[in-house]
């Protein structure tokens, strides 16, 4: 059969996780990608009881569940902390709100995460790292390499003792390749891998919508980081439609305003090749959910939630067993 497809829900966090659920499964789902904010899953209160509750409540909906993600926490590890922080982060994150301390918390966080995970017999944990080096992403003034190296040092200084603990669990963490984390392309995702020392439980949360408009080979990512795709999020962009105003940094303007070069669209409306994605993730096995990150500004949700869901549905493909032209050994 073709892969499950799941719903992430962190664009869902202003519903309750039980309303959710009933929304998701006539929405055509087969389960839900949790996000670790709103009450679909608080890291804090997270026992084995509070856990085996969730579990059960996806079940009584015949929704199954595949990872959590812990997104807005893990972004706090290793950025430059300020006020924008603290809109995202629970109040026992951000605390007094001193950077150093936001971000040790935020570690401690994370490690939790995969607690959670384990007791909820998954092991994948999607997210963010954050990046203390993002502001140089320009370089000018010239940023040196050195600047650039000391960067992904204070990542793998941050992020091995999470990696260690997820090891030792048996879990792994699922990076989302996005602007403003530590690795945001092909490039700086090799230099990640290198700065982690190739960590066994560090690897990535595919997502096209992130890589497409920046003009990066999003079909090559997955072939060159086949052993590491943990988890994929199937989500659109649209891009390049003619002259533009704001360009690929964005120009200051919100999502949706029609000045931008990018934005983000309803799954199967931008202009992600979503038919060589499943392709290639044929090509490397990859037998884990489908999970849609749904975001379009200008559609309302719930119905771009199930036409997303049909989408992906009638994408997806068991690969072959076998070669087309194999009744020809015969």
């Amino acid at each position: 059969m073709a892969r499950p497809v799941t719903l992430f829900t962190g664009q869902w966090a202003d519903f309750g996780l039980a309303e959710l659920c009933e929304k998701a499964k006539s929405f055509g789902y087969d389960g839900l990608e949790l996000a670790c904010w709103g009450d679909h899953i608080e890291v804090h209160k997270a026992d084995q009881a509070y856990c085996d509750a969730k579990k059960e409540l996806l079940a009584s909906h015949g929704l199954q569940l595949f990872s959590i993600s812990n997104h807005l926490v893990g972004q706090a590890v290793c950025d430059n902390i300020d006020e924008r922080h603290q809109a995202i982060l629970p109040p026992h994150i951000w605390g007094d709100g001193d950077p150093e301390g936001v971000r040790q918390r935020a570690a401690e966080e994370m490690i939790e995460t995969g607690r959670v995970a384990k007791r909820l017999g998954l092991s994948v944990v999607n997210g963010f790292t954050g990046s203390s080096i993002w502001h140089l992403l320009y370089s000018f003034p010239p940023a040196s390499q050195d600047m650039i190296q000391a960067g992904f040092e204070d990542f793998a200084k941050r992020w091995i003792p999470i990696l260690d603990a997820y090891q030792e669990m048996g879990v792994k963490f699922a990076l989302e390749v996005h602007p403003t984390e530590i690795a945001f392309d092909i490039a700086s995702t090799e230099r990640a891998i290198d700065a982690v020392n190739g960590h066994p439980a560090f690897g990535f949360n595919y997502d096209p919508s992130h890589l497409g408009y920046q003009g990066v080979d999003y079909v090559a990512f997955i072939r060159k980081f086949a052993d590491r795709i943990f988890h994929v999020h199937m989500k659109d962009a649209w891009w390049g439609h003619g002259p533009c105003e704001a360009g690929v940094f964005g120009g200051h303007t919100d999502f949706a305003d029609y000045r931008r070069f990018w934005d983000f669209r309803s799954v199967g409306r931008g202009d992600t090749n979503f038919e060589e994605i499943i392709v290639a993730l044929n090509d490397i096995d990859y037998q884990g959910p489908l999970s849609v990150e749904w975001e379009d500004s200008r559609m309302d949700q719930e119905h771009g939630a199930t036409e997303s869901c049909a989408y992906v549905k009638a994408l997806d493909f068991k690969p072959s067993a076998k070669a087309f032209d194999a009744q020809f050994d015969n």
